[in-house]
């Protein structure tokens, strides 16, 4: 129903700002990721929002890129997974990050997170997989990132499962190439 507010930044209380667009103010909660970037207040900001109807309450979230909206979206279509513990993701590792853990399958990665435990984790690289894979954060990404995905997408390729692939990436150094990786990972995989 409301999908971007531009307005002048009127407070600015974590996670919850308010947003003054043309003499009505919005309360929007808003990722870290997200607070951290926003100007002073006093000055205009525009949001990407999520409305969210509730029994008891209508809410709503805002986001300052588009893959952080998407993420938040995909998210909450999870069973167990609200807005809040949305939020609390995307406050706890960015879209990028969170695109990586889903792609390598590491939950330890997720468990980190406040209020998100292992079950939750597992649950989360279940059904976000595919979803919210390596091309979510990709500006984001560095070229490691981007070596480690496609040596992961070779693996799963030729047949190995995600722990195996997973667990032959971990084993690799961190600066390692495409195909150097590739070798690498079948040689230890080969033990």
């Amino acid at each position: 129903m409301i999908g971007k507010l531009t307005g002048t930044l009127l407070e600015k209380n974590p996670p919850e700002v308010l947003l003054d667009c043309h003499g009505v103010g919005y309360e929007v909660h808003v990722p870290m990721s997200t607070f951290y970037n926003l100007p002073a207040v006093g000055e205009r900001v525009g949001l990407l929002t999520q409305f969210i109807v509730r029994e008891d309450a209508q809410l709503l979230y805002g986001f300052a890129t588009v893959p952080e909206r998407q993420a938040f979206r995909e998210l909450i279509k999870i069973s167990g997974v609200g807005p809040r513990t949305a939020l609390s993701i995307l406050s706890g590792m960015g879209v990028g990050e969170l695109a990586q853990a889903i792609t390598l399958q590491e939950a330890g990665r997720l468990v980190k997170v406040p209020g998100i435990g292992k079950k939750t984790a597992e649950r989360l690289l279940l059904e976000l997989k595919g979803k919210l894979g390596a091309d979510m954060g990709t500006a984001h990404a560095n070229a490691t990132s981007e070596a480690q995905a496609d040596i992961l997408q070779a693996l799963l390729a030729l047949g190995y499962n995600d722990k195996e692939a997973a667990a032959a990436l971990k084993a690799l150094p961190p600066d390692v190439g495409v195909s150097d990786g590739i070798k690498l990972a079948l040689k230890a995989l080969a033990k």
